[in-house]
């Protein structure tokens, strides 16, 4: 088998059992990659080589692995169930083989997908990769908005971790607190809400945005006006936070926000403001495949996070549901 470290290649004895261990990279890559050009590039192959490579991995796997969608490649849902223990057994080969200096941060090439609402990658990536760039410049950060639909992201490996409000039940996910946080108010700059006390009366009067990846209307917050008879009119919804600052900054409408992403209502001056009403805290969270535990490149990855989590302020925050 042979593997790279940074840029120099190692070579790894085959298996005793006759299943060819290059293959493994190849796969790793390609899984990666999601394109022949790019993982023959990443591999210094030419892609005729690499198509034929692909075409081995077929046959031996007995599944197509990568499959043509229009103009790109997807991998099969047999592709994506093995790529996380694919990519951990090359990791595992790379540490094996090269040394007590495996553990070098520097000398490792690889792409760790972090899943999670965008104003997490809004907020927080810009000291990631800045921080990725200093000390393990062959690490990529891959970002992946969280989908509407529940799907097993870490057990199947799209998602090397998660970040957000951890509400997985799979038995066998490492999941760590991080920090509480508390859902803000955030409108334009002047706008009539700001002119005196900001009541439960005042606030539920106001017209709202909501934010749901699901599309809904209501959700906690309703649920706390509810309690005090009261009623707020919600004009619409948005799929993202940072896309709804963008709507309230050109309108008179009330959103909601997280104080642990004020750096991003704070770039665009937007004013923010302690909501009238009694709730619950959000938890900020962040969950890995067992697998992964042992691993440095993701443990370096947890050291961020962990990291960019205890710098958000004396209120430890959490990420809210999607539905507000």
């Amino acid at each position: 088998m042979r593997v790279t470290q940074g840029q120099l290649p190692v070579e790894l004895p085959g298996d005793r059992g006759g299943v060819d261990l290059n293959l493994l990279l190849a796969l790793d890559v390609l899984l990666d990659e999601r394109s022949v050009r790019g993982a023959a590039a990443r591999l210094h192959l030419s892609e005729p080589a690499m198509s034929r490579t692909l075409g081995r991995l077929r046959k031996a796997l007995g599944d197509p692995v990568l499959v043509r969608a229009g103009r790109r490649m997807v991998p099969t849902p047999y592709a994506l169930a093995v790529q996380a223990e694919v990519g951990a057994v090359v990791e595992r080969a790379r540490a094996v083989f090269a040394g007590p200096g495996a553990q070098d941060l520097r000398t490792v090439a690889r792409t760790l997908t972090v899943v999670g609402q965008d104003a997490f990658a809004a907020a927080w990536a810009p000291q990631l990769f800045a921080r990725a760039a200093a000390e393990a410049p062959g690490v990529r950060v891959r970002f992946l908005q969280e989908s509407h639909l529940a799907a097993p992201v870490l057990r199947e490996g799209t998602a090397d971790l998660e970040v957000g409000v951890i509400d997985t039940v799979a038995p066998e996910v490492r999941v760590e607190h991080l920090h509480d946080d508390v859902m803000m108010g955030v409108v334009r700059p002047g706008h009539p809400l700001l002119d005196g006390e900001v009541t439960p009366e005042r606030f539920a009067a106001a017209d709202h945005l909501a934010v749901s990846r699901k599309g809904r209307m209501s959700g906690p917050v309703d649920a706390a006006l509810t309690e005090l008879g009261l009623r707020r009119k919600v004009v619409g919804s948005v799929g993202t936070y940072p896309s709804s600052l963008f709507i309230l900054l050109h309108t008179d409408l009330v959103g909601l926000f997280m104080s642990w992403a004020r750096p991003l209502t704070d770039t665009l001056g937007l004013v923010t403001f302690p909501l009238p009403l009694d709730l619950p805290p959000l938890t900020l969270g962040m969950a890995w495949h067992p697998r992964n535990d042992a691993d440095p490149a993701h443990a370096w990855l947890r050291g961020c996070v962990r990291d960019l989590g205890s710098r958000t302020g004396a209120t430890h925050t959490r990420e809210p549901s999607d539905d507000t």
